[in-house]
C-alpha cells in the first residue's frame, strides 16, 4: 500500500506532509531579532542618507577597507555582499536585512555581535562612517541599487538594559 501512495502523489508531496504533520503546520520563520538595548533606540539613519550617492560613495571605502586598515567588511561579507566565511550574514538577503531596524544595524555594527566574529567597530569607525556602511550594505538587498528602509519587516523591539 504504501509503495502505491508513493507512485501516486510522489516523494516530494509526501515529505511536505510530513514535515507539516511534524510541525504541526507552523510556518518556518527566522527567530526573532534581539532587542535594541536603550542607549541604541533612538539611533537613526541620519535624514536622506539611505539613498545619498555621497554617503553610499563613503560607505563603500568603509566596508571595502579604504579608511581604516582594520576595518573591512568585505573580507567576511565579500565585495557585493555574499559572504565569504562562515557566519557571516548574507546582506543581499532582502528576508534578512529587511528585519533590522537602522538603531538595531547601527547597536551591531558598533558593538559587534557576542559569540561571533563580528567583531565592534566602535574603536575604529566614527558614527557617521558606520551610518554610510550600512546604508552602502543596504544596497546589496536591493540588488545594488541605492533604497530608503522603510520595510514592514522592520523589528522595533527595545530593551530598557544595555
Amino acid at each position: 500500500m504504501t509503495k502505491r501512495i508513493v507512485r501516486m502523489v510522489g516523494m516530494p508531496v509526501i515529505i511536505v506532509v510530513s514535515v507539516l504533520m511534524f510541525s504541526r503546520g507552523v510556518a518556518f520563520t527566522a527567530p526573532p531579532l534581539p532587542p535594541v538595548p536603550a542607549d541604541f533606540a533612538d539611533k537613526h539613519m541620519p535624514e536622506g542618507w539611505w539613498t545619498d550617492p555621497k554617503v553610499l560613495a563613503e560607505g563603500e571605502k568603509v566596508y571595502m577597507g579604504l579608511v581604516h586598515p582594520k576595518v573591512n567588511c568585505s573580507n567576511c561579507h565579500g565585495k557585493d555582499g555574499q559572504p565569504k566565511k562562515k557566519g557571516a550574514r548574507d546582506l543581499r538577503s532582502p528576508e534578512l536585512m529587511n528585519r533590522f531596524s537602522d538603531s538595531f544595524w547601527f547597536w551591531r555594527v558598533k558593538e559587534g555581535v557576542p559569540k561571533t566574529k563580528m567583531p565592534a567597530w566602535k574603536q575604529y569607525l566614527s558614527d557617521e562612517q558606520i551610518w554610510s556602511a550600512i546604508a552602502f550594505e543596504h544596497s546589496f538587498s536591493h540588488k545594488g541599487q541605492p533604497a530608503d528602509h522603510t520595510h514592514a519587516e522592520i523589528q522595533l523591539a527595545t530593551t530598557g538594559g544595555k
